[in-house]
């Protein structure tokens, strides 16, 4: 691109043509314009009559100067005027674009890309081949023209991961498969990695390096820790700068299930340092809420740390079946037990009838025979809801007849009467040690210390279930530990005592290990390697570049000693693991991670990430160019005495350019309601922000027209209601845009509120923020919304459920973007007896539809179009935003179908229908 004066020019040879203006000048000015025509008698006197010298009359110099500026806007028109152009020179030969796409450039993903879209335009100018290479996902490069890679950029996404030791072997064989030199563009992410040097000297080789990143500093939070009574936090930043604060936010679900932020704090980086730290001390219930913390401000997996077990301390119940004897703690079945998981857990005292209630996460039964049969029906009711009963032998079991006839509810087997002693003063044979952990054992894995040796054990009695429920034996095999399920809970059997009479196993740290395993002691400690051998973890949810929580689908398995020791990446995803009852958080940065800067070689030049937006003037020009023009006609006719034979012409061009804009004229009450109730009318809320009403009332019509196309709903044009004036009954949808600074309705309108949404209506409130915010008051448009609908009488909500009616009122749908996506949508909760029948793919829910549907994705903007029925407004790139803009308006068409028809979807007689859609 040529650039002159600011300005750059596409095609410059086209501006040879100004130099034949002068000429055009001269041709223009010896022409004179056309005589005027008068008839005139006596003219005729003068037929034959000759004038030897004549005088042409010459056309006016305004004229000539109005055709001059209309020629040079068309020469210069066509020569493809730029304002703002590219100043890097354009280079030639191919380009490759290197990026790092990992999760420390998420934050600014949407710059990075309008950077590559404004390299890719040029280089198509260029006329160069391009090919695109990410890091964190090598693939061979392809060089292929700049405009084949426009379409894809949508697909470009940032992981969760650093480029892995792995994949930098993969990356330079794949560039060795490159034949001749390419000069690189690298869009880097600021932080260094593992083979980063050689990646560098790999692509210098190759021709010319130069690397985009941002000046901003990287930032990222280490996963919490729970040390001394509180949760640790520590942010760190890439760069050492000047003192500056950072806010972490602690988000988790309140006591009604909504998603909120539950606490905020301030971190202070000190001038020159890269950590900032801080201590939060919380109350034990709302630390047990907490899902995870993030930066505020930041979207990037690295600005988010999840939680697990490790910040809950377990409540557990004592209760032994001897009292303590003063003075003898030592011989206290609970003492051991008690030592152990003091560190890491709260004790519920009380008895048994007292404890329940207080729901503990664990019930240890220390040589206790015999319960109460009320004691016994509540007890089975707490496991099987999910509690742990851990049980230990002693003398009182072995002497009562528990378990002997039939197999006791709260014990894993039946057990035979007595015990027996293996290594006491009374017996002739040693003490046993322990035999090895079976592989389907929660303890496999655990090394077992030579020193551990019981003498006494209470035996079970033979059973086909026997086997597949011993988790651990002694060396002859008989059990030493046994398990059951019960309902969502489980049952265990230590076959000793919970103190070092029957056994040392409660003197080891064997114990402790066990323990934690069979999650009894909260996970607050770091996860060793060998506490983690012989574990498979399933993974959940894992975060994506951004830090959003996604399903794991189908990933499978991890190992467990891979899960806390590997290094992420493809193969190892960032999110939540399970094993059991026990939750694992894998973040991206470990505890003792640093942030190191990348540094480049000093004849590698870096440029920042600020891109110059390009203002094609040619369209500009070409419109200028035929003002101009039909200016000269008008002057032309005018000097001809023509003018009244186009006045009528003129004035109907005017009118076709002249669109009158077709807003809603403010009616009075009358013609209010009649243009409501003649047909089915859509609204929206009117914010007193012209740009946000006039995207609203777009975003209905094209709705309404999507509507019209597609089903039988044929709505009236929308329209907007003012709260404080408008009746609101007439309407079955009301869109409620949020703005930040529109006005808090009155008592009154508020009470039409509440009348409106208990007589059937529906309120989309939409915060526009989803690019930005997560959920909750995260961010401006979130707290407004909360101060909004705070006094509305709004029922408790949940993020629309798989079976909601919403996802398969018109179409089959899981999810509902609009402009944006990725955040939740939340509806009316279900009702906590809606169970599923068997046979359907859905709950059996009430006929109620939904009030409020409340959500961030900025649907209005999706579904806009102008008059023409042209979308106003872009989504995404390429296909891949043209297929969210659809899905769009598929949301749209089932919110109508469903305020509308209700659940109508949800009868049985839709059920073979929607199986056949679904593939069941």
């Amino acid at each position: 691109m040529t650039v002159l004066a600011g300005i750059g020019f596409t095609a410059p040879w086209v501006l040879l043509g100004l130099l034949t203006l002068p000429i055009l000048w001269l041709i223009l000015r010896a022409v004179p314009p056309a005589p005027i025509r008068r008839l005139f008698p006596a003219v005729t006197l003068l037929l034959g009559l000759k004038d030897d010298e004549s005088v042409s009359d010459r056309t006016p110099w305004w004229l000539l100067l109005l055709r001059m500026l209309a020629a040079a806007a068309i020469i210069i028109g066509l020569a493809g005027p730029v304002l703002n152009p590219s100043r890097d020179e354009a280079g030639s030969g191919p380009l490759l674009l290197v990026l790092d796409a990992s999760w420390a450039g998420a934050t600014r993903w949407s710059s990075t890309l309008d950077q590559i879209d404004a390299q890719l335009t040029e280089a198509g100018r260029a006329g160069r081949p391009v090919s695109i290479l990410r890091l964190t996902e090598p693939e061979p490069p392809v060089f292929q023209a700049a405009e084949a890679w426009l379409g894809r950029l949508p697909g470009l996404t940032p992981m969760p991961w650093q480029p892995t030791e792995a994949q930098i072997p993969q990356t330079l064989a794949a560039l060795e498969q490159v034949e001749g030199g390419f000069d690189t563009h690298w869009f880097s992410d600021q932080l260094s990695f593992e083979g980063h040097d050689r990646l560098v000297s790999a692509l210098q080789g190759r021709g010319e390096v130069i690397v985009y990143q941002s000046p901003a500093s990287a930032t990222a939070i280490l996963p919490a820790t729970y040390q001394d009574g509180a949760i640790q936090l520590r942010v760190l930043r890439a760069n050492p700068g000047p003192a500056e604060s950072v806010t972490v936010l602690a988000q988790g679900r309140d006591p009604a299930g909504a998603m909120r932020v539950l606490q905020s704090t301030s971190l202070e980086f000190e001038s020159g340092s890269t950590q900032a730290q801080i201590d939060l001390a919380l109350p034990s219930e709302l630390r047990a809420r907490i899902t995870r913390f993030e930066l505020q401000g930041q979207r990037s997996a690295g600005a988010v740390t999840l939680t697990d077990d490790s910040l809950r301390r377990r409540e557990v119940a004592l209760i032994a079946g001897t009292l303590n004897r003063e003075g003898l703690e030592l011989l206290s079945p609970l003492h051991y037990l008690t030592q152990v998981l003091i560190p890491t857990a709260d004790f519920v005292e009380g008895g048994l009838t007292e404890v329940l209630p207080a729901n503990p996460d664990v019930i240890v039964l220390a040589d206790v025979a015999k319960l109460s049969d009320s004691e016994q029906a509540d007890v089975i009711e707490w496991v099987e809801q999910g509690g742990l009963l851990l049980r230990f032998a002693g003398p009182r079991m072995a002497a009562s007849d528990l378990g002997r006839d039939e197999e006791d509810d709260l014990l894993p087997v039946r057990l035979r009467s007595g015990g027996r002693s293996v290594g006491g003063a009374m017996s002739w044979g040693e003490a046993k040690g322990l035999a090895p952990f079976s592989e389907n054992s929660p303890f496999y894995g655990l090394t077992i210390p030579a020193d551990v040796t019981v003498t006494t054990q209470v035996m079970a009695q033979p059973d086909p279930n026997l086997a597949d429920r011993v988790i651990a034996s002694l060396s002859d095999g008989t059990p030493l530990v046994t398990r059951k399920p019960l309902g969502l809970g489980q049952v265990v059997l230590f076959h000793v005592t919970a103190d070092a009479e029957w056994s040392s196993l409660p003197l080891s740290g064997l114990f402790v290990e066990m323990l934690d395993r069979l999650a009894v002691a909260s996970a607050a400690k770091s996860r060793q390697e060998a506490q983690m051998q012989g574990t498979v973890w399933e993974p959940v949810q894992i975060l994506d570049g951004f830090g959003t929580l996604t399903d794991a689908g189908t990933l499978a398995g991890v190992d467990g000693v891979e899960l806390v020791s590997g290094q992420i990446g493809p193969d190892l995803r960032p999110g939540l693991y399970e094993s059991g009852k026990q939750k694992l958080a894998r973040n991206v940065l470990a505890e003792d991670a640093v942030l190191t800067p990348a540094v480049w070689p000093t004849d590698v030049p870096i440029r920042g990430q600020d891109i110059t937006t390009e203002t094609p003037l040619a369209g500009l020009l070409l419109s200028l160019s035929l003002v101009l023009l039909t200016i000269d006609v008008i002057a032309s006719l005018a000097l001809s005495g023509r003018l009244g034979l186009a006045r009528a012409a003129a004035v109907m061009l005017g009118a076709l350019l002249v669109v009158p804009d077709a807003q809603a004229q403010t009616p009075d009450d009358t013609d209010f309601a009649l243009n409501a109730t003649q047909e089915l009318v859509l609204a929206h809320v009117l914010t007193g922000d012209a740009q946000v009403d006039d995207i609203a009332l777009a975003g209905l019509r094209g709705l309404v027209q999507t509507l019209h196309y597609r089903t039988s709903v044929e709505p009236a044009d929308p329209i907007g209601v003012d709260l404080e004036r408008d009746e609101l009954a007439f309407f079955p949808l009301l869109y409620w845009p949020i703005t930040t600074d529109q006005p808090q309705p009155s008592a009154e309108a508020y009470a039409k509120l509440n009348a409106y949404l208990r007589s059937g209506g529906m309120i989309l409130f939409d915060t526009r923020d989803a690019d930005i915010a997560g959920f909750g008051a995260s961010s401006p448009n979130g707290r407004k919304l909360q101060q909004l609908a705070a006094p509305l009488n709004i029922p408790s909500l949940e993020p629309v459920p798989r079976d909601h009616v919403l996802t398969r009122a018109f179409y089959l749908l899981q999810d509902f973007p609009g402009r944006y996506s990725g955040t939740e949508v939340w509806v009316e909760a279900a009702p906590p007896n809606a169970e599923q029948i068997e046979g359907m793919p859905f709950r059996n829910l009430n006929d109620n539809v939904t009030p409020v549907v409340i959500g961030g994705n900025d649907w209005a903007g999706a579904w806009a179009v102008d008059r023409n029925g042209q979308s106003l407004l872009p989504v995404g790139r390429g296909y891949a935003g043209e297929r969210q803009r659809e899905l769009a308006h598929r949301f749209g068409v089932n919110l109508v179908m469903h305020v509308l028809t209700g659940n109508y979807k949800s009868d049985q007689v839709h059920v073979p229908a929607l199986l056949d859609r679904l593939g069941q």
